[in-house]
């Protein structure tokens, strides 16, 4: 898994800490715990969008780009992250934000990532649907634009937790584990894919549990087989069998982004034990199914902490009312 033919920008710090959670065990009754803190990777408040667009980007500055569109829903980390990089590479960052959650509110649709999209310098569309997203790109994109899309979820993005899938098992190696199961969460699938790759082509023994946030589990599956197939074919491998990855979504709720009992109730869980912030929309739907799988498996548990935590606060009334 030779990485270095693809143009890359350096945009986070890697190895991010891959850290016993003892406590979050003891609650769970479950076998050892650790957290891989995707969240804590530095630039832009970081999270998982980092190690795509690490990839995503450095193509788009080899093909001498100037401006970057991407897309996402109002609260998007993937539209912060990557306004965040633009920032640091001097690029000119177009967000076409769709009000797609049935989210209102200040805090919603003022505060969190909207703001800090604003501080990087992006310039940022709302729109009401989908016509009037299309709308808005038509008018944004030039040529020397490159447009990336939601989530920064195709094969090349996807490339970011193939190699993250090799600092993991790495990391897991040194403490002398050579079989867990990863739980991640699954929202447009390159995270997920890129996971379930990197860990098939290594041999890995070990299991992937994606947790679905946004689509059915069949639909969620088929994207993320696609997306890995994509970015094996970048790196000449053949397509990938999969067979040690379990795809769910039965933690989703009543919809993408909009919150649940079960997840304000994981991320006191989360927060009480262990001191660590979940989002409500991608790390706490996932962790309720963590929660589920943890005290059933025979072998350690490693939950992939995506990130999100600015979008916390757009969730704000909402869990001052929980807590």
């Amino acid at each position: 898994m030779d990485l270095s033919a693809f143009p890359r920008v350096a945009l986070g710090s890697w190895p991010t800490p891959l850290d016993d959670a003892p406590r979050l065990a003891a609650a769970l009754g479950s076998p050892p715990v650790l957290i891989k803190r995707d969240d804590v990777n530095g630039l832009g408040a970081g999270g998982n969008k980092l190690r795509k667009l690490e990839f995503l980007l450095g193509q788009a500055i080899e093909q001498g780009a100037d401006t970057i569109i991407t897309f996402g829903a109002l609260q998007t980390n993937h539209g912060r992250q990557t306004a965040a990089a633009c920032a640091k590479l001097g690029l000119r960052c177009e967000l076409v934000l769709t009000a797609k959650v049935p989210m209102t509110g200040d805090a919603y649709e003022r505060s969190g990532n909207v703001v800090l999209d604003h501080m990087f310098g992006a310039n940022v569309q709302i729109c009401a649907d989908a016509d009037e997203t299309v709308r808005a790109y038509e008018k944004v994109n030039h040529d020397k634009a490159v447009t990336l899309p939601v989530g920064g979820s195709n094969g090349l993005g996807a490339l970011g937790y193939v190699a993250a899938a090799v600092e993991l098992v790495g990391q897991l190696n040194e403490r002398g584990i050579d079989k867990a199961t990863i739980v991640v969460p699954d929202g447009s699938g390159a995270t997920a894919a890129g996971i379930a790759l990197g860990t098939e082509l290594l041999g890995w023994p070990g299991t992937v549990h994606a947790a679905s946030v946004s689509h059915t589990a069949q639909d969620a599956r088929q994207e993320l087989h696609a997306l890995a197939t994509a970015a094996a074919e970048l790196l000449g491998k053949p397509a990938p069998e999969l067979g040690h990855v379990t795809v769910t979504d039965d933690t989703i709720g009543p919809g993408y982004g909009v919150p649940t009992p079960e997840m304000w109730s994981v991320l006191k869980l989360f927060a009480e034990t262990e001191g660590v912030i979940l989002d409500p929309v991608y790390t706490g739907k996932a962790a309720v199914k963590f929660r589920e799988v943890a005290p059933r498996s025979d072998v350690p548990v490693v939950f992939l902490h995506t990130g999100g935590l600015p979008g916390f606060y757009g969730y704000a009334p909402e869990a001052v009312a929980q807590f």
